[in-house]
């Protein structure tokens, strides 16, 4: 609560920071004052803001030590006078809001009452739901047809938890009906009751053609948002489609933006001037278990943190029940309390009745009890934040979505559980409510006016008005006029042709036994790509950082580094060969040292054929151990927007990059990438095969259309590389094929062995192999391009069998190991599960040994670090040994 100061405190000697306030001269300041607001009247503000520029460059050159504070009143940044008219009809959608609040609360109760284990939110969307509908009704734009001038449509990120409700209005609109409804959460179960389930969060993979982002995982959202809207402005730029007129919205949570990722890229929003972002910022006051800012004020500290990293801020925080009151507060009373309230005690206020809030908020000072005193406690209680205000908040929208030169972010005050009542508005407890009793439920009926009897709010009945009814003509006719409805996934896109593989691969299909590593193969053949006429303007190059570590500084000349300013100085090797060169039209992303902001561009590009309607084919390489294991769970999020692209994990392998020590050494990238239903890795130890992966992953992506995404590891290390056998395609996809037959032995029978290897340890399995004849072992040598690929086809075998399909086939690697004895030997640059997933292929009574690289990574040389792991070829033939 926001106390007076007890008298005691006026008797304490003055701080410096307060004696520093206190104004010494009051003659002088009204003069100056004076001066300031005869300025402002006389030649208007932006007079009065260049003088006020003066005065800032002034006081810093004379070392003041003063800066303008970076927040401003805790009042509305529109004014009333600066506010639109109101372009809808208001009872309308304030009767469209509470029929949604409903329908959601419903929803949600009836799952739970159902089966109490399914959860749900309801809180979330109580807050949001006026910010929801003045965006669904007069700012998100839809897709609209086809053609060259039809509209792509705007991008909506909506806060995941507020879900129920982006269902109870397309239960409205017709898109759902009340069978699906009733299967919240119960997708398995939705299909049987001749229903569709729907999802707990925004998932595209669940529900493929309504939900457009995922949202669920806190902050990847917010930072998906930007680089989505910088992805426009790439397109754009590279005159490959007109993203003009379109924008990219997001409706977050204040608690959302405590996480790094919703933060980390607000500086690149300004510094490359994406007025096509919005931001609104649902500022309920609340996380998951209590107040956001307890004892703070999370808006102020929103305002001071986006101002200063170059944003334009709008707060949106009293409703329009206020403008009366402050209108009337000629003292400065009441902003001065609203200023003081911290959040906490907000929320405190924000569970109380009217009653409580005159005693103890208008109860402060004589100042406030008058500005009080013609208030009902009823009205009091009715007093709307500004994120309930239809008119504010379409006031608001209007003034973002007319800004010019800077990304917008709206601090919308709202309460959460709005509407809830003692059942939950405001409390602690708010966000994990999900039951409501009857005594509840009547209550929200009547304090939103729901046309319910109290048998059908108490059985929890949803309301739909009928199809010619006022509210239901309106709601179409609004969304007909934006386009369409929204949410919606469209995956209409041309197909893009891929050249033949000889145009670009032959040298790596018949290196005839040429030095290079797999990394310096992939950039000689991205290069020819690039160089093709339909399908190199689609390729997205992409690098958080060392471009030139992974052999890419040719491209630098050849397609350009993408800038939205060009390059606007000359670089220090200018007339180097490979010199640096920024340009509007650059092609490649160089994202700095952010692998979060670098898998975001990819995901933007990765999508584009949905989210654009344009084909793109993004390239993302980076140090391997800074993938999956960094930005896992914005890989996770990107196969759920069902991605298309190549992920390549360079400099791969725990003994392949070998000074560079613990941090840097991945050892496990394929175990998390082999989770990834849609994700296809591949860890191929030579360019032939690579090649004949990249091509076949091409044509899946740009020709076919499959929903699926290649992560491929590539090594630093130069070896020979061998021509690729004939016929071994199919096997290099299916992930493994025999690179040596095992040999028939002179002098009779000899012992055999398998050695599978894959990576860089394919080449110290191929030295064990030849040290082993040399001993007179027969050996087959067999390269596994992917453990993943081969532990899911056997898995899909042993399903058909177990589904008693008759014929369901043979797992291709126990095809391979088929017709010999003796034990197989597998090594790999990983840890021992990724060759350990195969293990149920391997024949009966061929024993099966692994080795691997677990443990921490270590700085040494190759040579060492091998021999330390116990994956070169001397550890290869002892477990050989071993096993004969």
């Amino acid at each position: 609560m926001n106390a007076p100061i007890p008298p005691q405190h006026l008797l304490q000697p003055l701080s410096q920071e307060a004696a520093l306030s206190v104004d010494l001269d009051p003659t002088e300041t009204a003069e100056w004052r004076e001066a300031f607001e005869s300025l402002v009247q006389s030649q208007g503000p932006e007079r009065a803001r260049f003088v006020l520029d003066e005065l800032v460059r002034l006081a810093r050159q004379h070392a003041t030590g003063w800066q303008p504070d970076l927040n401003t009143a805790y009042v509305n940044t529109v004014s009333l006078a600066q506010q639109p008219v109101f372009p809808g009809d208001l009872a309308i959608e304030e009767r469209l809001a509470s029929l949604m609040r409903w329908n959601a609360l419903a929803m949600v109760v009836r799952a739970n009452q159902a089966y109490g284990e399914l959860g749900g939110h309801i809180a979330s969307y109580a807050s949001a739901a006026d910010l929801f509908e003045v965006g669904f009704n007069h700012f998100f734009r839809a897709r609209e047809g086809v053609g060259p001038q039809q509209h792509r449509g705007d991008l909506v990120f909506f806060q995941p938890h507020s879900a129920p409700g982006v269902y109870a209005r397309a239960y409205l609109e017709g898109r759902l009906d009340e069978a699906d409804l009733r299967h919240y959460r119960q997708e398995i179960v939705a299909p049987g009751a001749g229903a569709r389930g729907l999802s707990s969060y925004p998932h595209p993979w669940l529900m493929p053609d309504f939900w457009q982002f995922p949202t669920g995982s806190m902050g990847l959202g917010p930072i998906s948002s930007i680089y989505h809207a910088r992805f426009m402005r790439y397109l754009s730029h590279r005159q490959l489609l007109d993203c003009s007129g379109r924008k990219v919205w997001g409706v977050f949570g204040d608690g959302e933006m405590d996480e790094p990722e919703s933060m980390s890229a607000l500086t690149l929003a300004a510094r490359e001037g994406l007025d096509n972002l919005v931001w609104v910022v649902n500022c309920n006051l609340q996380r998951l278990d209590g107040p956001v800012r307890g004892n703070g004020r999370i808006i102020d500290e929103l305002e001071r943190l986006f101002a200063g990293a170059g944003w334009n801020v709008i707060k949106l925080v009293w409703g329009s029940d206020w403008d009366g009151l402050l209108a009337r507060d000629v003292t400065g009373a009441l902003v001065r309390a609203l200023s003081g309230t911290v959040d906490g005690q907000m929320q405190t206020f924000a569970a109380k009745d009217g009653r409580f809030n005159r005693d103890n908020f208008f109860g402060q000072n004589e100042d406030l009890t008058r500005l009080a005193m013609g208030l009902t406690d009823e009205q009091i209680d009715r007093l709307k934040r500004g994120g309930h205000d239809l008119v504010k908040i379409h006031a608001a929208y209007a003034a973002a979505a007319a800004h010019r030169g800077q990304p917008t972010v709206i601090l919308a005050h709202t309460k959460k559980g709005y509407g809830m009542g003692s059942a939950g508005q405001g409390k602690m407890t708010t966000h994990s409510q999900k039951k409501l009793d009857e005594t509840d439920l009547i209550e929200f009926r009547n304090r939103f006016n729901l046309p319910l009897s109290d048998e059908q709010a108490t059985s929890l009945s949803f309301y739909k008005p009928a199809p010619d009814s006022p509210e239901m003509q309106y709601l179409q006719q609004r969304r007909q006029q934006l386009g369409g409805y929204l949410p919606q996934r469209d995956t209409r896109c041309d197909p893009v042709a891929v050249p033949a593989l000889a145009q670009y691969g032959q040298f790596a299909l018949t290196p005839a036994g040429k030095e290079m590593s797999t990394t310096m193969a992939f950039v000689r053949m991205l290069g020819s790509l690039l160089k093709d006429a339909q399908l190199g303007p689609r390729i997205v190059p992409i690098v958080a950082d060392e471009a030139r570590t992974f052999g890419m500084a040719n491209l630098f000349k050849q397609v350009g580094i993408y800038s939205s300013v060009g390059q606007r100085y000359a670089p220090e090797d200018i007339g180097s060969v490979l010199s640096y060169r920024e340009a509007l039209d650059g092609q490649i992303l160089e994202e700095g040292i952010s692998e979060a902001g670098a898998i975001a561009s990819w995901t933007a590009a990765a999508t584009s054929y949905s989210v654009h309607g344009l084909a793109m084919l993004p390239f993302y390489i980076y140090y391997s151990m800074f993938g999956f294991q960094r930005v896992g769970d914005a890989i996770w999020a990107a196969a759920d927007q069902r991605a298309r692209g190549f992920l390549l994990g360079a400099t791969s392998g725990r003994t392949t990059l070998g000074g560079e020590g613990l941090q840097h050494q991945d050892g496990s990238s394929h175990l998390v990438a082999a989770t990834i239903p849609n994700c296809k890795a591949y860890d191929p130890a030579f360019a032939g095969e690579l090649a004949v992966i990249v091509d076949q992953g091409m044509r899946e992506m740009m020709v076919e259309q499959q929903d699926t995404f290649y992560y491929l590891t590539l090594m630093n290390e130069n070896y020979a590389q061998p021509d690729l056998p004939e016929g071994a395609a199919e096997g290099v996809l299916r992930g493994a094929y025999v690179f040596q037959p095992g040999a028939a032995v002179a002098g009779g029978a000899a012992p055999q062995v398998t050695l599978l290897g894959s990576g860089a340890i394919l080449t110290e399995v191929v030295k064990a192999a030849d040290q082993l004849r040399a001993e007179g072992v027969s050996v087959e040598v067999i390269s596994v391009t992917s453990w993943s690929e081969l532990a899911r086809d056997g898995q899909a075998c042993e399903a058909r069998a177990l589904a008693g399909e008759a014929e369901p086939g043979q797992a291709w690697l126990s095809t391979l190991l088929a017709g010999r004895p003796g034990p197989v030997i597998a090594a790999s640059d990983y840890v021992r599960a990724v060759p350990e997933s195969v293990r149920a292929l391997v024949p009966a009574g061929r024993r099966y040994l692994t080795l691997g690289t677990d443990g921490f990574g270590r700085s040494d040389t190759r040579a060492a670090l091998r021999a330390f792991f116990g994956v070169d070829a001397a550890h290869v033939v002892r477990a050989v040994r071993h096993c004969l």
